[in-house]
């Protein structure tokens, strides 16, 4: 884990922005930096998970960032913090899902998915611009459909809908056999590991875990 300085270069309609940081603080998919705006009055630093690469000078973010930031603020950066995705090689049928939100934490597996000529299909409920075309989108009542095709499917989730996300997969064989699967939980994670605050704690099978360290990004079978 590393400190560094960025800069917000732009923000976008959406709540993105895109940040010019040192290659080797992008945050892979599923990974996050911890960010605070030079001069800012609040003290709890904001996660940002990445969406769109820009190898040689940063990312855009995924929203939401802080709504007090402004274009030509200097960032002061934490990370990369955590355990993100991780496509298997074997993997040829690829379903990305989006349980709850915009899909924009997972906007960054699809080039890691054609690099291995695997299929892709993006499950949301937003229209989604700029992506390859070779990428199939549903909507998400085709939930269970596009997870029974895949061989690894990856699912971005708030805590607090893991829930709803067990009753729709409840009684599936492809939660027991599928190869791999592994889901990005959300929730507030002002610490990124270091104070053990327990504002994103999670209870796994009598086991409490910190999403920030232990995650964010869990294998589907830790959380069943």
């Amino acid at each position: 884990m590393k400190n560094a300085t960025g800069k917000l270069e732009e923000i976008f309609l959406d709540g993105s922005a895109r940040i010019t940081c040192p290659p080797e603080m992008i945050p892979a998919p599923g990974q996050y930096l911890l960010a605070h705006a030079h001069g800012s009055d609040s003290p709890v630093p904001v996660p940002l998970f990445s969406s769109v690469v820009h190898p040689q000078n940063g990312f855009r973010s995924a929203p939401e960032i802080q709504s007090l930031w402004k274009p030509g603020d200097t960032l002061h950066l934490r990370g990369p913090i955590g355990r993100g995705f991780s496509i298997p090689a074997s993997a040829r049928k690829i379903t990305l899902i989006a349980f709850d939100t915009l899909p924009f934490r997972l906007l960054g597996l699809i080039g890691h998915a054609l690099k291995q000529f695997a299929e892709v299909t993006l499950v949301c409920d937003e229209r989604m611009e700029n992506l390859p075309e070779v990428v199939e989108i549903q909507p998400l009542k085709g939930f269970t459909d596009a997870y029974q095709w895949s061989d690894y499917t990856a699912i971005d989730i708030n805590r607090e809908n893991i829930f709803q996300l067990k009753e729709k997969l409840e009684g599936m064989e492809q939660v027991r056999s599928q190869r791999e699967a592994q889901v990005l939980l959300r929730a507030p994670m002002p610490c990124g590991g270091i104070a053990e605050c327990g504002t994103c704690a999670l209870s796994l099978k009598n086991e409490w875990k910190q999403i920030c360290k232990d995650g964010p990004v869990f294998h589907l079978k830790e959380l069943m």
